[in-house]
C-alpha cells in the first residue's frame, strides 16, 4: 500500500513578532472539497498562527491516487508533511484524520479541534455505494446532494460565489481518488481508541448538520482525556464555508486557551 499523495498550500502569516516563528496550525479538509473551504477563515488565523491547508488525493493540488490507503495512511502522509509539532482542525474527513494524528503521532498534535466529524462516520455499505456511484457516473452526480448536506439554508442564496466555487471543486475531484476516499471512510473506525488520545480535543457540531450531528461531537469529546465539545448554530456540515467568522473565533478561543495552559 502506498502512501497517498496530499498538497499542502502556501504557509499564511509567520511570526507574532520580528525574530520568533508562530505556532504552525494545520487546517484539513471535507471530502469533495479542497483548502478553498477555509479562505473565509484563515485571514483570522493567520494573525496568531502560520496556517497551512493540505489538499486530499485527487482534490485541489494533489496528485490523484491510484491504490487503496486507510485513514491513518493519510494522518501519516500529513505528519511527514511537516516539521516539528503542531495544532490542528479538520472538518468530517480532515476530522477523521485529525482523530488518527491524535493516536498516531500523539507527540506532534498539541491540540486538535475536530470538526462535523466522528470516530465513525455513517455505515460502512453507505460509503461503498458512493464509491461506486462516482465510478460510474462521476463526482458531477453528487452536486445536488452535497449542497443539500453542505450548507445551512441560507448559505448558498448569501455567499453564491464561494458555495459555487466549492461545487465547482467538487466536480473536479479526481473520480478514483474520491471513491478510494470513501472506502478509506468506510473502514474508519476508533470508537474503542478515543481514550487513548491526550492531547486538547475540541468536538465542534453544526446546529443544521444532518451528517454528524451533536451526538458524534459529544461522543468524541466524552471519549477523550481533555475533550470539550460545542456547536455553530448558523452550520450544517462545513462551518468554515457556512459562517467563517465563528469557526474562527472558536478556534481562536480553543487553541489560546490550550497554549495558556500549557504556559501555566
Amino acid at each position: 500500500m502506498t502512501i497517498p499523495a496530499i498538497a499542502l498550500a502556501a504557509p499564511v502569516g509567520g511570526s507574532t513578532s520580528s525574530d520568533t516563528d508562530a505556532p504552525l496550525l494545520l487546517l484539513g479538509p471535507s471530502l469533495g472539497t479542497s483548502t478553498l473551504l477555509w479562505d473565509r477563515v484563515i485571514p483570522a488565523l493567520a494573525a496568531q498562527y502560520r496556517v497551512v491547508a493540505w489538499d486530499l488525493p485527487g482534490h485541489g493540488a494533489a496528485a490523484p491516487a491510484t491504490d487503496s490507503f486507510t485513514m491513518a495512511d493519510v494522518a501519516d502522509a500529513v505528519a511527514a508533511a511537516v516539521d516539528g509539532p503542531f495544532h490542528y482542525a479538520g472538518v468530517s474527513f480532515g476530522g477523521c484524520v485529525g482523530l488518527e494524528l491524535l493516536l498516531r503521532h500523539p507527540d506532534r498534535v498539541t491540540a486538535a479541534a475536530i470538526i462535523c466529524s466522528g470516530a465513525a462516520i455513517g455505515e460502512p455499505q453507505g460509503w461503498h455505494d458512493r464509491a461506486a456511484q462516482v465510478r460510474a457516473q462521476s463526482t458531477s452526480s453528487l452536486v445536488v446532494g452535497s449542497a443539500q448536506r453542505w450548507y445551512a439554508p441560507d448559505t448558498i442564496a448569501r455567499d453564491p460565489d464561494l458555495t459555487g466555487r466549492m461545487l465547482r471543486v467538487l466536480q473536479e475531484v479526481d473520480d478514483e481518488s474520491y471513491a478510494l476516499c470513501c472506502e478509506a471512510l468506510a473502514a474508519f473506525d476508533v470508537r474503542d481508541r478515543l481514550g487513548e488520545i491526550a492531547a486538547p480535543v475540541l468536538a465542534v457540531w453544526g446546529d443544521h448538520d444532518g451528517v454528524t450531528p451533536e451526538a458524534s461531537a459529544r461522543e468524541i469529546a466524552d471519549g477523550v482525556q481533555r475533550g470539550q465539545a460545542v456547536g455553530i448554530s448558523d452550520a450544517a456540515h462545513l462551518p468554515p464555508a457556512d459562517d467563517p467568522a465563528a469557526t474562527a473565533r472558536t478556534l481562536l478561543e480553543f487553541f489560546g486557551t490550550t497554549a495558556a495552559e500549557r504556559a501555566a
